[in-house]
């Protein structure tokens, strides 16, 4: 009977420890002071339970087929994050990164078309213009690459830091 006590209590313990750490998480601001809190953008941020949007990534333009609008991005380890990946241009990009391997995927969204898997995609194509979203969440710390293989060289490269 002692034996099934203490798994009842292990249990409950699994259960309720979860939902009090997401409490703590939920407070946006344990400060006593009146000033509102910044709007922080590094690393240093705090994880929350809901996605946060990266900014987007914009390949190509009109006036330039091998633009990118923004080549390095930082993400925190354990936060959920929305990546839109647009193709501005009539050029067809293969968007390749190794980050891809080192994130929990939750879908791929295409025209509020969902793609749910179970494993990262290899590389995402774009044979026209458009938007592709991926949702995921970063696990795993390191500095991982981003790029449109046969244009890296025309500076469509960049890195992803997860802190």
């Amino acid at each position: 009977m002692q034996k099934y006590r203490i798994f009842a209590l292990a249990a409950l313990a699994t259960i309720l420890l979860p939902l009090a750490v997401g409490f703590a998480q939920e407070k946006k601001d344990d400060d006593d002071d009146d000033k509102p809190a910044a709007k922080v953008t590094t690393a240093t941020e705090k994880v929350t339970r809901a996605s946060k949007d990266v900014p987007e990534l914009i390949l190509g333009s009109a006036k330039d087929t091998f633009a990118v609008n923004r080549k390095d991005f930082e993400l925190v380890s354990g936060q959920g994050y929305r990546w839109n990946i647009t193709s501005a241009a009539g050029l067809e990009y293969k968007f390749v990164t190794d980050l891809f391997r080192n994130v929990w995927m939750n879908q791929i969204v295409i025209h509020d078309l969902e793609v749910h898997m179970n494993g990262a995609p290899a590389w995402l194509e774009f044979d026209s213009e458009g938007t592709i979203q991926v949702q995921f969440t970063a696990v795993r710390p390191g500095s991982y690459t981003w790029s449109v293989p046969d244009l890296a060289d025309k500076g469509m490269k960049g890195t992803i830091t997860i802190k």
